[in-house]
């Protein structure tokens, strides 16, 4: 199967979920900029989850740019990710109208994990449908801040039991470290 119509249904949720998220934020009422301060937690958590959304994006494009050909598995896999990222607009509200308390963080970061998890999940699916031998392979490598964002978001979550604060410091490291640029997949192209 070609490969197009994955892409482009996927870039069509991705923007689906970035304009709910950025429309769950209200308006303060009234016309001082001191009314700002009142929206501050659910701009922030925006903030967070249009980093963590556009990342996504950004790695989703970036591993299409090497697969050749998709399969059923892909297409249930991509779906998966897409089920767990769509979940973003709902748990960011959750925590900024709640202040970044305890459960709402918790439960952020659950999702965190689990779109994490179903990004490793599509990749995998991926490698096999390609093989071992694939510019695919040789790109993604031994993928190491795909599995150390997991156990970050983990310590995280755990972290968050105890301190909400701690678990969105750790949420926002893991953004940190994707937002440095992977040159692994642009590095397979040019060769």
């Amino acid at each position: 199967m070609h490969k197009g119509r994955l892409e482009a249904f996927s870039d069509g949720v991705v923007a689906i979920i970035i304009t709910i998220m950025v429309l769950e934020m209200k308006v303060p009422h009234g016309v001082e900029l001191g009314e700002l301060h009142s929206i501050w937690p659910v701009f922030l958590s925006y903030v967070l989850s249009f980093v963590n959304v556009g990342l996504y994006w950004n790695n989703h494009h970036h591993l299409f740019q090497v697969v050749k050909h998709v399969n059923g598995a892909t297409l249930w896999a991509n779906l998966h990710l897409l089920f767990w990222l769509s979940l973003f607009p709902f748990t960011t509200g959750w925590m900024g109208e709640n202040h970044f308390a305890k459960w709402p963080v918790v439960v952020y970061g659950a999702v965190l994990i689990l779109a994490a998890t179903a990004y490793y999940i599509l990749v995998r699916v991926l490698l096999r449908h390609h093989g071992t031998d694939s510019a695919l392979a040789k790109a993604i490598g031994s993928d190491f801040k795909g599995r150390i964002s997991v156990v970050i978001y983990a310590i995280g979550i755990a972290l968050a039991f105890l301190t909400p604060w701690l678990g969105v410091l750790l949420y926002a490291a893991v953004a940190i470290i994707w937002l440095v640029p992977d040159r692994r997949i642009e590095k397979t192209l040019e060769h």
